[in-house]
């Protein structure tokens, strides 16, 4: 109870504060994540027995869960289609370089593991924090593609990443278990088709219902925001109960439910999103306080390196390669390569990866751990000076030459709710 308490209470402050803290580049998951560590290490018998590894773990899946279903759900496809270029490039080139690059960099400073646990490494660190990253995508000073490159790609780039997540993991656990090849197989092929499914009944049938109880004017005001939460439940327990993935069933879910309701996606997810973002700060506290102080006393050289190269060139190379030839300029690259930061996909990833069982968890838990903390901090403390930098180098590019990529004019596809935008306006209502 004490462990609990810790934790409602170190929401309760940052909700009070978000507003000036969020101003000055401090995130939730740093906020959070860093009064975890304080509380980790100042109470470890707590922390210690009272959080339950599984129960974290179901916590941060459910949180993933309703993220991945209401950024996907948010997605326009028609206006998504039409701009495809630049997040098309950064999905379909950049994040498989990504993991490509992450695996090379594991086989170098890793050699005594297996090479499973590498890859496994490197996929559980490709996908990009939404959330995190939204400091970036909500401010007017960044050029619109490139708000609209990073917002795509980190909508989509986790539901992407979660197929070769569980390939990665069910061929950990066949090389501890020595299962059979055909076993790895038929499990990958279960998880990803029931996932599809899960996500294609929960969301096809939760947004015709709405669609049709909304047109006949059925829906109280109050519930309209219960059903695409309850739809992102759907998904997962169907999916839970065929054998799929429930990520996967998210996934797929959001998008089926926001084409199948139109126009009012854009208003109708903010419940489930604040749930989500609810979840996870309830789980970056835990992180700080379990994740980090554990992962301190295995700390390596190596594994501060990797955890710097996975946040550099191993995410700005296949960036610069996704973009070459596009008429982009180097800082632009430079700034959408740095602004891929790794938080509740790669640790809900990492939970799941534990409870399965997989080899060289010595080496792979303080890695993705260590990646993680570095990427809340850096990304969040460097968010605004390197915005008001790069916001006056494509002005004085865009000034220079009109037709520069960066100078496009591009919607998000991806429509947002009411948030301000920043920095965020003083509120005078009394």
């Amino acid at each position: 109870m004490i462990a609990v308490l810790a934790v409602l209470l170190a929401v309760a402050v940052w909700s009070a504060l978000s507003g000036p803290l969020q101003k000055r580049g401090v995130t939730a998951a740093l906020f959070l994540a860093t009064v975890g560590v304080v509380a980790g290490l100042a109470l470890p018998d707590v922390f210690d027995v009272d959080i339950d590894p599984a129960a974290a773990e179901r916590v941060a899946e459910v949180a993933l869960v309703l993220l991945l279903f209401s950024d996907a759900m948010r997605i326009d496809l028609h206006a998504l289609r039409r701009q495809l270029e630049w997040p098309g490039r950064l999905l379909l080139i950049g994040l498989p370089l990504t993991v490509l690059a992450g695996v090379g960099a594991g086989l170098l400073l890793f050699p005594g593991i297996a090479v499973i646990s590498v890859v496994l490494i490197a996929v559980m660190l490709a996908p990009t924090d939404a959330a995190l990253g939204q400091r970036v995508v909500d401010d007017t000073s960044v050029p619109q593609r490139v708000r609209q490159a990073l917002d795509v790609e980190s909508g989509l780039n986790d539901g992407i990443a979660v197929p070769l997540f569980l390939v990665a993991l069910s061929i950990a656990n066949a090389e501890l278990e020595s299962s059979i090849p055909s076993a790895v197989a038929v499990n990958v092929a279960e998880q990803i088709g029931w996932g599809v499914v899960a996500g294609l009944v929960a969301g096809v049938g939760g947004g015709a219902l709405f669609r049709f109880a909304s047109a006949r004017g059925w829906i109280d005001g109050r519930w309209r925001q219960a059903l695409p939460l309850l739809a992102a439940l759907l998904a997962l327990a169907i999916a839970e109960a065929l054998g799929g993935s429930g990520f996967i069933a998210a996934f797929v879910g959001g998008l089926a439910f926001g084409r199948a309701v139109g126009r009012a996606r854009t208003d109708i997810g903010v419940f489930t999103e604040s749930a989500g973002d609810l979840l996870a700060a309830a789980t970056w506290v835990v992180f700080g306080a379990v994740a980090v102080t554990f992962a301190l006393p295995m700390l390596t050289w190596q594994v501060v390196l990797y955890a710097l190269l996975s946040l550099t060139v191993v995410r700005m190379l296949p960036v610069a390669l996704a973009l070459a030839g596009r008429h982009v300029g180097l800082p632009t690259m430079t700034f959408i390569g740095w602004f891929g930061p790794r938080g509740l996909a790669s640790l809900a990833f990492l939970l799941i990866a534990i409870g399965e069982g997989i080899p060289d968890d010595d080496v792979v838990i303080p890695t993705v751990v260590t990646t993680i903390a570095l990427s809340i901090a850096l990304h969040a403390l460097s968010s605004v000076p390197l915005i008001d930098r790069y916001h006056r180098w494509a002005q004085h590019r865009a000034s220079r030459d009109p037709l520069a990529a960066e100078a496009v004019p591009t919607a998000l596809p991806r429509r947002r709710h009411a948030h301000p935008s920043w920095p965020l306006p003083h509120d005078h209502t009394p």
